[in-house]
């Protein structure tokens, strides 16, 4: 299995719509790219909300679910999705190591043609991923109908 580790938004629609996208086992959503360590929903500057996909390999790849990212949120509003408004809302992919940061930049590139301004995604370097307080994991799944500005987007 291996992990990738993006932010579109608030994490509880970006989990509901990749939790069943094939190859995925498992998302867990939390914060990374911020300032201070132990991050909590009341106290995260500089962090995105953010999700960790756990994919198979064999079953799906980096690409498919880059393109699946792009598909689902509006890269090309600057920390802001909806109604969400902060840099906790930013478009982000964290990156583990150059092959990873290089798979974001073809995917930005890649998914550009399907938007009319420019995608402002920002490629962060993953440091520490600090998994979101227990009320906020398979949220949309506990609260059935629950806020979330997520959605597939046609190709």
């Amino acid at each position: 299995m291996k992990e990738l580790v993006f932010a579109g938004g608030c994490f509880w629609g970006v989990e509901e719509l990749f939790r069943t996208q094939p190859g995925v086992v498992d998302t867990e959503v939390g914060y990374t790219g911020g300032e201070n360590s132990n991050p909590t929903y009341e106290h995260h500057p500089g962090h995105a909300e953010a999700i960790k996909v756990t994919y198979d390999p064999s079953q799906t790849s980096v690409a498919r679910l880059l393109d699946y990212l792009f598909q689902i949120h509006d890269p090309t509003t600057m920390n802001r999705q909806g109604n969400d408004v902060g840099s906790s809302y930013r478009s982000a992919i964290f990156y583990k190591n150059e092959e990873e940061k290089t798979e974001a930049e073809s995917a930005i590139v890649r998914n550009q043609v399907y938007w009319e301004a420019p995608i402002v995604t920002q490629l962060e370097l993953l440091t520490t991923f600090w998994p979101a307080e227990d009320y906020h994991q398979d949220y949309l799944q506990k609260n059935i109908g629950g806020y979330t500005c997520h959605f597939e987007r046609a190709r």
